[in-house]
């Protein structure tokens, strides 16, 4: 085999049309050897020492491999863990930099570079080869054939995100060929697409799809890592959702997927997982980062670096102080925009990314790479705002160009449709872009991300159904999952029959999404909620990889009409601009005018004063959205008009009779555009009613109204 020095960048395997540049990081090794493996089932393993060093980056050229060549690395070092070093030469290891992984763990303990069982524990050093137990790394040729795909680059004001699961979405579709179903290919298809086209959204938030791992422990159990937050690998497709093979078909089918995506004006968001690997603490299998470069890679102990600095609650964190730590981050990051054309990140528990001591520091290194990378700081930018650090909770303090999972819209939303007392004033920023939180740094009412659940907790419909969580199915006697946050039934008081419980619990849902489709902001809903489906009560379904997660499609005719009723509140949202709004309500009256921009009304009429705000049962509110005193231009500098709307919300256990106000400078009635009282929000052949009037507000129920102005013929 011929051999030539190579060059150190770019990092990875690449492939130029006439050979393979190998090059590897690694800071601390003495020695570094590419396996190259052939053949059938039985793999031949062929080792080449790499013998040039640039930078700390050893590298090596193959003109003679070629795309789908398998390869792994031998690294060689001190194995000291008392000093951070855990080098062991036996141990196969995955390139950090590889674009496509091959193969699943068979998990034995050959992984571990320390004796398991050995009663010094990780200060041991293990000698077996687990090499035939390893996925190996592919070589891929990144040509493929983009036409003229173009990004959507929808605005902020105008997304919808819609988070889904890409096995779950179409494992059960009875209109996907079954040999398809979970792949991305299956996500690619005209029946998806005409699913999501109908619904209105605007972008698809993937969970994970960065090449992840299974845990031993769940493996073990017959349990898998369902939703994939567990990543070995930042630059390669999982492999599990391919149909097409995972020799590097997996990239070509990703890319697909995403091109169709964008030819139907859906942008496609990425859930990233930079905070930490599957490799977890110290007695964690050595797979990757750990066995090439631990010092490097992750955050270690000062005082004792045997151990792992663990804001994530996995085991480890990544060292984000590290230059080639950040450099992989950021190539990652720039490798799924460029090459495969993603529209934006929803980056994982990021309060550990701006950690540079141990405090978060929002002016950290990573948030300046970020803004000034011309690639990255383009594309849409998503924290989850809190790690499980000490003052890892920070919604409301990330910097400009980012926006943020708005947990405090959630909890507020869920408090006040569950009639907890005091919430009206909270729920009024929550409303309005929540200007408590982002304002003052300068952003805007989208930087907030609002959500009732995700991934993580109830479905819509289990939130409104279950007082417990019910986790047993994941075999830790129901004590894994968050007690947070429970508690959030419908508060059903006294005495009642089922159907009315059943009733109840349908409206709530209807509250729920009218809530979030009314409220300034960029809402996110999960997957299924928009028709009812239920996990039977688990609120930590993260190794549930079956039935209970997959979403089902033979819906029964309530599930059918919430799904109608979510289409058109989207449908009205996207109408309607005075819902998104590009800056923050001013609140006072326009120049020239007695308009105001918008209005807080009591349920007799009359605006809100200071006290009214105080008033611990108040569960009623009205928002009046003037809608030609929205006060901002379009795209073209052209002023934006639209209708003026009152929007009502009752979260009281009682009927409430509202009193509709009038519109300043208008003349003009009120008609009826939504009930949530109705499985389908309508109420037939309702009046116009005049200012002045009363509306019967069902309990706990939400009613939007359109303002009618009269129209006088001109004598």
């Amino acid at each position: 085999m011929k051999i030539w020095p190579g060059q150190p960048y770019p990092l990875g395997a690449t492939w130029d049309g006439s050979g393979v540049n190998f090059a590897l990081f690694s800071e601390n090794a003495t020695k570094v050897e590419l396996c190259i493996f052939e053949g059938g089932q039985g793999l031949t393993e062929t080792r080449i020492l790499m013998t040039e060093q640039t930078d700390q980056v050893w590298h090596v050229y193959l003109p003679e491999a070629r795309p789908g060549l398998l390869y792994g690395y031998r690294v060689h070092g001190p194995y000291v863990p008392e000093q951070g070093q855990r080098f062991n030469p036996f141990k196969l290891l995955l390139d950090p930099y590889a674009k496509a992984i091959s193969g699943i763990i068979e998990w034995n303990d050959s992984h571990f570079s320390y004796e398991i069982g050995h009663p010094d524990e990780d200060l041991s050093m293990d000698q077996r080869d687990n090499a035939p137990y390893m996925p190996k790394c592919v070589v891929v040729d990144q040509a493929f054939s983009w036409g003229n795909d173009v990004p959507p680059r929808t605005p902020w004001d105008r997304t919808i995100i819609y988070e889904m699961h890409v096995k779950g979405f179409t494992r059960l579709h009875p209109k996907v060929d079954e040999a398809l179903r979970g792949s991305y290919e299956a996500l690619a298809g005209a029946e998806v697409m005409d699913y999501l086209l109908s619904l209105g959204i605007t972008a698809v938030e993937l969970l994970p799809v960065h090449q992840f791992i299974h845990d031993r422990h769940l493996v073990e159990r017959g349990l898998t890592n369902y939703w994939g937050y567990n990543t070995i690998n930042f630059f390669s497709p999982h492999a599990g959702y391919t149909f097409h093979g995972d020799r590097g078909q997996q990239v070509a089918e990703f890319k697909t997927m995403v091109k169709t995506f964008h030819r139907e004006g859906i942008e496609v968001i990425l859930d990233v997982v930079y905070n930490h690997t599957g490799e977890g603490n110290h007695l964690g299998p050595s797979l990757s980062f750990r066995g090439i470069d631990n010092a490097a890679y992750y955050r270690l102990a000062q005082d004792n670096p045997r151990y792992y600095v663990d804001y994530t609650g996995t085991g480890n964190s990544l060292n984000m102080r590290h230059p080639r730590t950040l450099q992989l981050i950021m190539d990652s990051l720039r490798y799924w925009v460029t090459e495969m054309h993603v529209d934006g990140f929803r980056f994982d528990l990021a309060s550990t990314l701006a950690r540079e001591l141990h405090a978060v520091d929002r002016l950290g290194a990573f948030f300046d790479i970020i803004h000034q990378d011309p690639v990255i700081s383009q594309v849409k930018l998503i924290a989850e705002p809190w790690d499980l650090g000490e003052g890892g909770y920070q919604v409301g303090n990330f910097p400009v160009l980012w926006t943020e999972w708005n947990g405090e819209y959630r909890d507020t939303v869920r408090r006040y449709w569950k009639g907890d007392e005091r919430q009206l004033g909270p729920l009024a920023y929550r409303l309005t872009g929540s200007s408590d939180l982002y304002e003052r740094t300068g952003r805007r009412p989208y930087a907030s991300i609002n959500f009732i659940t995700c991934h993580d907790g109830f479905t819509l419909r289990d939130l409104v159904s279950y007082n417990e969580k019910h986790n047993e199915a994941n075999g830790e006697e129901n004590r894994d999952g968050s007690d947070n946050n429970l508690s959030w039934n419908c508060g059903v008081e006294g005495p009642t029959d089922d159907l009315t419980i059943i009733k109840l619990r349908a409206r709530q849902q209807r509250n729920f999404l009218s809530t979030l489709l009314f409220s300034q902001g960029v809402p996110m809903i999960f997957a299924g909620d928009e028709r009812g489906h239920t996990k039977q009560g688990n609120n930590n379904t993260y190794c549930q990889d079956n039935e209970l997660t997959w979403l089902r499609w033979d819906l029964a005719p309530s599930e059918k009409a919430l799904l109608e009723f979510t289409k058109r509140i989207i449908r009205i949202r996207r109408e309607h601009p005075v819902f998104r709004r590009r800056n923050f309500f001013r609140g006072r009256a326009m120049v020239n005018s007695s308009l105001r921009d918008v209005t807080w009304i009591r349920p007799d009429g009359r605006e809100m004063k200071e006290q009214d705000w105080y008033n611990v049962y108040a569960r009623c509110l009205g928002v009046l959205l003037t809608g030609d005193a929205i006060d901002e231009p379009d795209e073209r500098g052209n002023p934006i008009v639209d209708e003026t709307l009152l929007l009502l919300l009752n979260a009281h256990y009682e009927p409430m009779a509202f009193v509709l106000p009038p519109v300043a400078e208008r003349t003009g009635q009120w008609e009826l555009v939504l009930d949530t009282r109705t499985t389908t929000g309508r109420r037939r052949r309702y009046p116009l009613l005049e200012p002045g009037e009363s509306y019967e507000m069902e309990s706990r129920c939400t009613a939007l109204f359109r303002f009618c102005e009269a129209v006088f013929d001109e004598e």
